[in-house]
């Protein structure tokens, strides 16, 4: 048994602060946020939101990415609401939209309109047996048909009447194509009469809105999604890859384990060209392992969460800063980015950990909460809320064994839970957090004379405080006004 001086010292960001440095930074707006969120995925935000399903769903990653950061769809629905989350955010913009709706001529509007509810399109390029171009139907073609089994042939605008466009079209080109002929679709179709793409209106309104998003090649948002370790999780994988996902996150409490990292050994063999992100570790030998395995990106922290009671309950886990400092250590040589998952309660922890050396930040409570997080709001006592679980709380363990079938009722005392179930205010728009944080961010980053982050690794220099210290960082000898 080791002796008591063997033990080593955990600290947590609540333990350290950052010592100020002589600086060169006029105005905190002078610094530059981006960040690594993957080896080859950049974020002009560091914050990710977190894959839990009080968090983030297609209408949190829209949000995240209109930030410039990212947002992971969680696991915990069916496989093909997952793949229809993503493609809502990767469909939601771009410049050229490469996979729009199409749909036979002989189709009818009942099949449009179907087809309409489910994916909350309002427009189909209609191809023939031969998947060639023969006309456009949009909204205004649907208005007021009540025969729902007139033939799309009948409603369409056919393709003698249509404006389309060639594959290589510009931007600008496009811009005065869509003003001209006042229209809100352009196909782009080539010289076989094949689609090629779509541009709309509502894209390149988009495209130039929001200049600093997280965007792909192709101008359409970046999102991530998760999945497991056991069961469904190389279909799960293989349709989100379909469905056009830009980065894996391999969802498991325990990412050094012989189960997890098998999972990521078979993903990162069967998709060769996807981003991975593993975890969750808290030791440099979980960074070592999932390295070797090929893995992008390496989510860090066992128990940090503000809804997480992993530590409570089984006793495992290591204190944030150092986790994230010590693995942040070990992966920057192979050239992998850290992520810091969880324990930051004050804005100031972010600054801090990504101060040790993580390059993006996955949060949850910040964003759960928001108009942008799943679920409705809650009225107690006049003031609002929404609901916020960890992963493994009861109840959320509960629901899915449930759904599964892997339980009855008269089991449920057996679930051990490591999480719990709360309340968080509400807070509007994510947005508004979002810049909040960039604002604390950015604050800390001039004091430790950061231009960039990479220069907040670089620079960065800890003290270690007391209990008295941590209470005099905060306001004290006097009665806030709230």
């Amino acid at each position: 048994m080791p002796q008591i001086k063997d033990y080593s010292l955990g600290l947590t960001y609540d333990d350290v602060l950052l010592i100020p440095q002589k600086g060169r930074v006029a105005h905190r707006a002078m610094v530059s946020t981006m960040a690594n969120l993957t080896k080859n995925i950049t974020l002009n935000v560091p914050f990710i939101s977190a894959n839990m399903d009080t968090v983030t769903e297609s209408s949190m990653a829209i949000a995240m990415a209109h930030a410039g950061g990212i947002g992971i769809i969680h696991r915990f629905m069916t496989v093909q609401r997952q793949v229809d989350e993503v493609k809502r955010v990767k469909r939601h913009e771009g410049f050229i939209l490469y996979r729009p709706f199409t749909i036979s001529a002989n189709a009818s509007l009942s099949d449009a309109k179907k087809t309409t509810e489910a994916n909350k399109v309002e427009s189909f390029i209609v191809v023939d047996d031969k998947e060639n171009v023969v006309g456009i139907l949009t909204r205004r073609d649907m208005l007021f048909i009540d025969e729902k089994d007139t033939k799309i042939a009948k409603l369409m605008t056919p393709f003698e009447k249509m404006i389309y466009a060639s594959p290589n079209i510009t931007l600008e080109k496009a811009r005065i194509l869509i003003r001209k002929y006042k229209i809100e679709k352009l196909p782009l179709i080539d010289g076989k009469r094949q689609l090629r793409g779509l541009i709309t209106s509502r894209s390149l309104e988009h495209y130039t809105r929001y200049p600093g998003s997280t965007k792909d090649r192709y101008g359409r948002l970046r999102v991530g999604a998760a999945i497991g370790a056991v069961g469904d999780f190389v279909q799960r994988a293989s349709a989100l890859v379909d469905a056009g996902v830009d980065v894996l996150v391999i969802d498991v409490a325990h990412g050094h384990n012989e189960v997890a990292l098998e999972a990521v050994e078979k993903i990162r063999k069967l998709f060769k060209d996807i981003d991975i992100i593993g975890g969750n570790v808290a030791t440099e030998g979980g960074v070592k392992d999932l390295i070797k395995l090929g893995v992008d990106a390496i989510k860090v922290g066992i128990g940090p969460g503000g809804l997480c009671t992993t530590r409570i309950v089984a006793g495992v886990g290591v204190p944030q800063f150092t986790a994230v400092s010590e693995c942040s250590r070990a992966a920057r040589k192979y050239g992998v980015p850290i992520i810091a998952d969880g324990g930051t309660n004050y804005p100031g922890d972010l600054v801090k950990a990504l101060a040790a050396g993580a390059s993006a930040c996955m949060l949850a409570g910040w964003f759960a909460g928001t108009d942008e997080a799943p679920g409705g709001i809650i009225f107690r006592n006049g003031m609002k809320y929404k609901a916020h679980r960890g992963a493994a709380s009861f109840l959320a363990v509960a629901d899915r064994k449930m759904a599964g079938e892997e339980m009855t009722v008269d089991k449920l005392n057996t679930i051990v839970p490591e999480g719990v179930e709360a309340l968080i205010p509400y807070k509007g728009k994510v947005m508004d957090v979002v810049d909040q944080l960039l604002g604390a961010l950015r604050s800390g980053m001039s004091y430790c004379n950061a231009m960039s982050i990479k220069e907040l690794h670089r620079n960065s220099r800890f003290i270690r405080i007391t209990e008295a210290g941590f209470r005099e960082s905060k306001s004290h000898n006097v009665k806030e006004l709230t």
